[in-house]
C-alpha cells in the first residue's frame, strides 16, 4: 500500500488520507479516528491501523474472500458504538465496485457487495465495516455452495475448553469420512469448522449434511454437545448451529476482524495449534506477524475440494431410522420434512384419555 506524499503527514490531524490499493486510489476520510481503543497495548488502533492491517495480509485475506458476496457490519463510532447491518450497496458507491443479486428467505433482493479485490474490502472499510460476512458461495455460481460450516457455539455455561474438545471430536468424524477440513477462531468465543466443496450441492443439501454432523456429534459425545436448536433443550454443551448453512445466511469471515476493543481476529490455525490457542492473544497486532513466519493454514484449501457425499449419507441413514429434518429458524417458509417449529415447552400438550 502507497499514500501519496502531500496528504500522508496529515493523517495525525484527521486529513483524508489517499492509500493505493489493488491498482486503485482510495480516500480514507478519519483515518486516525479509533475504531479499538484497547487494541495495541492500550495505544488503540485507528482507522488507517485497519487498513494497513488487511493490506499486510492481502494474499490470505483474498485466499478466502475473493468472489464472495458480503455483509456488512457497520460500527460508525467504533467498536464500542452502535452498529447496522447493511447488505444493499448504497446509492452512491463507485461504478467500479463488483455486486451481485442475494436474495432473503422471504424472496427480497438485494445488491450486496462482492469482494473481488483488496480494495473493495478497504472501500467497506472507509465506511465504518468492523464485520464481513460471508456467504458460502462464489458470486459466479450462486446456485451451489463451496463451503461448509460447521459453526461450534458454545453457550451459558461452557468453556471454550468445551469448544476445543468438540473441535477435536468434529475432526474425528470428518477423518473417518476421509473429508479434509481447516479450523478458526471467530473472533470471540466459539470456533468454526470448515469443508472447502466441489460446488454441486445447494444450500438445503449443505444444511441437511451440517444436521447430521450436529446429531453424530451429539451421539458420541452427548455431555459435551448439542444438536437442539431450542435452547431450553442444550443446557450446558456446545451447540453445533447448523442452520449456519441455512440459505441465504452468512459466517463471519476468515481473518475479518471482530468489533471487540481489542481488535481480535477470526484466524485461521493449524488443527495441531488446538489445545495451545487463545483466541484473545490473535488481534491486528500479532496476526500479521504470524502469518509471515508460520503462513497461511487454509493455503492450501482449495487445492482440496470436497464431496459432501460421505454426509449426505449419514443424512439418508437418520432418515432411515425414522428422524425428521430439525427446525429452521423462524424467518424461513414451513419446510419439507420439518418438525413442528415451536419449542417443546410451548407445544401443545395431547388430551389425557377418557
Amino acid at each position: 500500500m502507497g499514500y501519496r506524499s502531500d496528504v500522508a503527514d496529515r493523517a495525525s490531524a484527521g486529513t483524508p488520507v489517499v492509500v493505493e490499493v489493488a491498482g486503485r486510489e482510495l480516500t480514507i476520510s478519519n483515518p486516525d479516528k479509533v475504531f479499538f481503543p484497547a487494541a495495541f497495548g492500550g495505544r488503540g488502533a485507528s482507522k488507517l491501523d485497519l487498513v494497513q492491517f488487511y493490506v499486510s495480509i492481502e494474499d490470505t485475506v483474498m485466499r478466502a474472500m475473493r468472489n464472495r458476496p458480503v455483509l456488512l457490519q457497520r460500527f460508525p463510532n467504533g467498536s464500542s458504538g452502535s452498529s447496522f447491518f447493511q447488505k444493499r450497496m448504497p446509492d452512491n458507491a463507485p461504478e467500479w465496485l463488483s455486486t451481485t443479486i442475494v436474495s432473503t428467505p422471504n424472496g427480497t433482493t438485494s445488491n450486496a457487495l462482492v469482494i473481488d479485490d483488496l480494495a473493495h474490502l478497504v472501500w467497506a472499510v472507509n465506511l465504518g465495516c468492523l464485520g464481513f460476512h460471508s456467504w458460502p458461495m462464489r458470486a459466479a455460481d450462486p446456485a451451489h455452495c463451496d463451503e461448509l460450516r460447521i459453526d461450534l457455539d458454545p453457550g451459558p455455561g461452557t468453556t471454550f475448553a468445551m469448544a476445543q474438545e468438540t473441535a477435536h471430536e468434529t475432526k474425528l468424524l470428518f477423518d473417518e469420512l476421509a473429508i479434509r477440513s481447516y479450523i478458526k477462531t471467530t473472533g470471540n468465543r466459539g470456533l468454526h469448522v470448515y469443508v472447502r466443496l466441489t460446488p454441486h450441492w445447494d444450500s438445503v443439501a449443505v444444511r441437511s449434511a451440517a444436521v447430521a454432523v450436529a446429531r453424530e456429534l451429539e451421539r458420541r459425545r452427548p455431555e459435551l454437545v448439542t444438536a437442539s436448536w431450542w435452547k431450553e433443550e442444550r443446557g450446558e454443551r456446545i451447540f453445533v448451529d447448523f442452520n449456519q448453512n441455512a440459505p441465504h445466511k452468512t459466517v463471519f469471515a476468515p481473518w475479518s476482524v471482530r468489533a471487540r476493543d481489542h481488535a481480535p481476529v477470526s484466524t485461521g490455525f493449524a488443527w495441531d495449534e488446538l489445545d495451545s490457542i487463545r483466541p484473545d492473544l490473535l488481534t491486528i497486532a500479532e496476526v500479521p506477524e504470524r502469518i509471515r513466519t508460520m503462513g497461511d493454514p487454509w493455503a492450501d484449501m482449495d487445492e482440496y475440494p470436497q464431496s459432501l457425499e460421505p454426509l449426505v449419507e449419514l443424512v439418508r441413514r437418520d432418515q432411515a431410522n425414522g428422524l425428521l429434518d430439525a427446525p429452521w429458524p423462524p424467518v424461513y417458509p414451513k419446510m419439507a420434512g420439518e418438525p413442528p417449529r415451536v419449542a417443546p415447552s410451548r407445544a401443545k400438550k395431547p388430551k389425557p384419555s377418557a
